[in-house]
């Protein structure tokens, strides 16, 4: 008789294999994909390292997983911040505020999804999502130039320059290797967020009100 699956045993499975990935976001959420080693991972998970393999081919396919699940959660929130009310260079000032917000509000999971050295196949999955925010944004540059708040202009190129500009102006900040704070600056994520954004938005139009 051929073996047979049961509801149960899939349901057991599934909180395993969920269990896993929880404890593999804390120790990314913690130090990086640097500090997510394997032996950590089992033991915050109660389970043997062989058991992480039953459920994921390899550690970087763990790890490419841990980045889609998270970086999806960024990319809906850029979503939810592009649908607001206002016109389209407002909901863009909106999304990328929020952008720069939530990552300096957790600048080691950030800098683990934007810039952390990572494996082939997470960087592949990286660059799926910097095209999923591009998307996004294409849409509403698309929106601001039939709205007439936005001139005219390749949409395509412009959203990829957006996420390139709010990316990599991110990159110096949220490092953990950054400790040359200038006196006085320690508490100004304000006035990073607002520079970004202003960059981004004269960029686009030339001006920001």
């Amino acid at each position: 008789m051929a073996y047979r699956e049961t509801e149960k045993m899939r349901e057991r499975k599934a909180r395993a294999r969920q269990n896993i990935i929880e404890r593999t976001w804390e120790c990314v959420a913690e130090g990086g994909f640097r500090s997510a080693r394997i032996t950590r991972i089992a033991g915050l998970a109660g389970v043997a390292t062989g058991t992480i393999y039953r459920h994921f081919e390899s550690r970087e396919d763990l790890f490419a997983e841990i980045f889609r699940l998270a970086t999806q959660r960024e990319v809906d929130k850029v979503a939810e911040a592009l649908n607001v009310s206002g016109n389209a260079v407002e909901r863009l000032d909106n999304a990328l505020s929020k952008f720069a917000q939530r990552a300096l509000k957790g600048p080691m999971k950030a800098w683990a999804l934007i810039a952390e050295p990572v494996d082939p196949k997470v960087e592949e999955e990286r660059l799926v999502y910097r095209k999923a925010y591009a998307s996004l944004f294409e849409q509403a540059i698309r929106d601001g130039i039939a709205e007439g708040c936005i001139p005219d202009q390749n949409a395509r190129l412009a959203s990829t320059c957006l996420v390139g500009a709010i990316s990599e102006s991110l990159v110096g900040p949220l490092s953990p290797t950054q400790t040359d704070i200038p006196p006085g600056q320690d508490n100004n994520e304000d006035e990073l967020v607002n520079t970004i954004v202003c960059f981004c938005i004269r960029g686009l139009t030339g001006t920001r009100s």
